[in-house]
């Protein structure tokens, strides 16, 4: 139980489920939005890995007082969860799009995102899970191969080579969107 505030000179106590609840308003659209990166652009499997993880905190949270930065845990129960499910056999089926072939340059540009998610999601799970930390989380390499479970090495290794796969896949047009 927390304690919340005064209340006419009360103390209002909240529960688990209050605080939880609380937690899980305030971190639900960054958790999607980065759901959304991980999978391409794909929402109804983006919004099941939100649920999951927000289930998963909700599991943990009687001992999340001793997490640091329960957002930021957050955010790494996501990836886990993504890679997890990038694992199961039955996650290997995708639908293809066809990229448009005339794509304009402006950032707020809905068939250049069309164009970037589909090149996100031909990476492989881990680099996309590395380009979303890194660049979208703008999380620093150590705490992106703290999230990934890997050495800070092999998450620079996977930025190289996620970065040129990402410029190699837009080609000479949007080579300025994929040089941050």
């Amino acid at each position: 139980m927390g304690v919340r505030g005064r209340s006419g000179g009360e103390i209002v106590r909240t529960t688990r489920a209050d605080d939880f609840k609380q937690f899980a308003a305030g971190r639900t659209n960054p958790l999607f939005r980065s759901a959304c990166l991980l999978t391409s652009g794909d929402t109804h499997l983006a919004e099941d890995l939100v649920q999951e993880t927000l289930g998963r905190m909700y599991a943990l949270w009687g001992r999340v007082a001793r997490i640091d930065n329960p957002a930021g845990y957050a955010q790494t129960v996501l990836v886990r969860t993504f890679l997890t499910h990038r694992r199961r056999r039955s996650a290997t089926e995708r639908p293809v799009e066809a990229i448009p072939e005339a794509v304009l340059h402006s950032a707020d540009d809905p068939a250049l995102r069309v164009a970037l998610l589909a090149a996100l999601g031909r990476l492989a799970p881990k680099d996309r899970a590395v380009v979303v930390l890194r660049y979208w989380e703008d999380r620093s390499i150590e705490e992106t191969a703290e999230a990934m479970q890997c050495s800070p090495a092999a998450v620079r290794t996977r930025s190289v080579r996620a970065l040129a796969k990402l410029r190699e896949q837009l080609g000479g047009a949007f080579a300025e969107f994929a040089d941050h």
